[in-house]
């Protein structure tokens, strides 16, 4: 390649492969669809990509950026392959944005950037790794999620929305499974107004004709 090294080749190569692994890492100990070969993967191909879009060419036609912005928005489409929906739950969202940002960075250590890649790295890996327990902590007043053993008949649901309703507490996600002895699970994560403490929805709640049991799932 004009213009850089075969050594300097083989060191942006080589980083973009450690700095998409510590990100997969924190991705792949969650489990998530996407992990630690996934992220190293893009990392290195968007490194790959921008070092031939700037040195694999050359005369004053060229445009460096060409590439890399095909690589922005073709990650899309990896990014969706990891996001799923559970009936009204979307998750794999935040993976998706992990690739992203990955693409990013591999972006800019093909660039040459080093220190922005370092820097976005250690930025991804706190925020994965740190601000998740902090959301949990300031949300967990406000967003908890309850699970129901009530009558399966008609109307019970009804009742149920209606006093929630009520009470303005906003359903975010709902789940109805099927019990036994004519009974329904009904698995909801609720968001609570201001001023309104969740024992107190739990006691409305309870105080329904139908429910026969009520579970916090922390």
């Amino acid at each position: 390649m004009q213009g850089i090294s075969e050594l300097e080749m083989l060191l942006r190569l080589s980083l973009a492969v450690l700095l998409g692994g510590f990100i997969g890492l924190e991705r792949e100990s969650h489990r998530r669809p996407a992990g630690f070969r996934t992220h190293i993967l893009v990392c290195l191909g968007s490194a790959l990509v921008m070092l031939i879009s700037i040195y694999a060419f050359s005369g004053t036609n060229r445009d460096p950026a060409r590439l890399a912005a095909q690589v922005v928005s073709g990650i899309g489409f990896l990014g969706a392959g990891t996001i799923m929906r559970e009936g009204t739950t979307i998750k794999g969202l935040t993976t998706a944005a992990s690739l992203w940002v990955v693409s990013g960075i591999g972006l800019a250590v093909g660039s040459g950037f080093y220190l922005s890649a370092v820097a976005a790295t250690a930025l991804a890996v706190l925020t994965l790794m740190y601000l998740d327990s902090i959301e949990h902590k300031v949300l967990s007043k406000s967003f908890f999620q309850v699970r129901l053993r009530m009558v399966d008949k008609p109307g019970e649901f009804g009742k149920l929305g209606t006093l929630l309703g009520q009470l303005g507490v906003n359903i975010s996600a709902l789940a109805v499974e099927e019990g036994k002895d004519e009974e329904a699970i009904v698995v909801m994560q609720l968001h609570l107004p201001g001023g309104l403490d969740r024992f107190a929805v739990l006691d409305k709640i309870g105080q329904l004709e139908g429910i026969t049991k009520i579970q916090v799932d922390d």
